[in-house]
């Protein structure tokens, strides 16, 4: 365990931070996102600024960038800096498909969120309907995404740059690893979650399987007549325009059943799923413990102990295992130095469990199977609710209309 002095706010001081105590986690030169910047403001900006009319319209377009109709709101909510139930509300009043349209892409990773916590690390395996037979090949980022290319060059770029992609590239980049390479997602999928500021295993190991075809009803055939509809100009820039390897449509992969596992049809422990209700109060918290899942000012165990310290831990053997680009890294590093100017913050390099120790906090229920597992262990003097936008049921999470109608909408 390694005690470390919180930075200054402001990209400069946080990429320092970062640099100084955290590059050799990282997979890449450490730099910030060019786009987006961590913290509650940054956050509070981008929800204030979002405007949902047009939104049905335009949230697949892809280039040039000023006829997107994305919020970009999603790096924010998977840190927790917004949470659903306020970005739900947020755009109540607005023109009627528009809303409905977002809304339902919120369900949608509410969804994703309800499938990972239930399914664990099991979303990894054989948890769908159907898995592509060529799922053992292997690919890197080099062999799945040609770069000759302008449009994997536009959008692996963009990922690499950025750390954020509208949802239409996202499909692109998957299915064309997946569908015309044969390489396995889960390799695609990791090289996803290194980047994305947004990336979850939840949302985006849902998203990729799906393209794959895997419990959908068909694959994702990504080819040039998406490009030329949703970045107009990007193929005539092409060094490959007259022989673009996209050009038709491609094979369906070969698909091979397997038998769905029970958890999909039913959860025999939704309250475990869930979390608490309320409030689970096993002591008194003599710290507040923030996990990456929750970081904003709203997180519900910060509101409740505003005269208690905050405590952070970077989980050096995760982040080991993960190795994450450095615009994740300084996005969190971002976001707590923006915290310590108005509370009380430690940071620690090391195991959570271990830095915590006998320390009793209270903390935010978060839906991931790591923080089950580090809660189990340490038992939080208070756990507080997560804040679902639709809580858990017992129902079905094969699919998300199955889903959706198991919370009888």
């Amino acid at each position: 365990m390694t005690s470390l002095d919180v930075p200054a706010p402001g990209r400069e001081a946080a990429e320092a931070f970062v640099e100084r105590h955290l590059a050799h986690l990282a997979c890449d030169t450490v730099r910030g996102s060019a786009s987006f910047n961590g913290g509650q403001a940054a956050a509070d900006a981008a929800l204030a600024a979002f405007d949902v009319a047009g939104y049905a319209a335009r949230r697949n377009e892809v280039f040039p960038a000023a006829r997107r109709g994305a919020s970009r709101l999603s790096p924010y909510i998977r840190h927790g800096l917004l949470s659903l139930p306020d970005v739900w509300a947020h755009v109540g009043g607005g023109p009627r498909r528009d809303v409905e349209k977002f809304r339902d892409e919120l369900l949608w990773q509410e969804y994703a969120r309800h499938w990972y916590a239930r399914l664990g690390a099991r979303t990894g395996g054989n948890v769908r309907n159907h898995l592509p037979a060529s799922d053992d090949a292997e690919g890197d980022a080099v062999q799945g995404w040609s770069r000759e290319m302008a449009c994997l060059d536009l959008t692996v770029g963009e990922l690499e740059r950025d750390g954020w992609l509208v949802n239409q590239t996202r499909m692109w980049l998957a299915g064309h690893w997946t569908v015309r390479e044969r390489w396995a997602w889960t390799a695609g999928e990791d090289h996803f979650f290194r980047h994305l500021l947004d990336g979850s295993r939840a949302a985006n190991r849902l998203g990729w399987q799906w393209v794959t075809g895997a419990g959908s009803s068909k694959p994702y055939g990504f080819s040039r007549r998406q490009v030329e509809r949703r970045a107009p100009g990007t193929c005539a820039s092409c060094a490959l325009h007259h022989e673009c390897p996209i050009e038709g449509w491609p094979a369906d992969p070969e698909m091979v059943p397997v038998e769905p596992i029970g958890l999909l049809r039913h959860d025999p422990s939704p309250s475990v799923t869930a979390g608490p209700a309320e409030v689970a109060r096993h002591g008194t918290p003599a710290a507040v413990w923030l996990t990456a899942e929750s970081l904003g000012r709203g997180d519900p165990a910060l509101v409740a102990h505003a005269d208690l310290p905050v405590v952070f831990v970077f989980d050096e053997p995760l982040l080991a295992e993960l190795r994450l680009s450095s615009k994740r890294l300084v996005f969190l590093t971002e976001t707590l130095a923006e915290l310590a100017l108005e509370r009380d913050v430690e940071l620690f390099l090391g195991d959570p469990v271990e830095t915590l120790g006998d320390r009793p906090v209270a903390v935010t229920f978060a839906p991931v199977p790591g923080f089950r597992r580090r809660a189990e262990r340490l038992q939080p003097a208070e756990v507080h609710p997560w804040p679902w936008l639709r809580s858990p049921s017992s129902g079905r999470i094969g699919s998300f209309s199955a889903w959706r109608k198991s919370l009888g909408r």
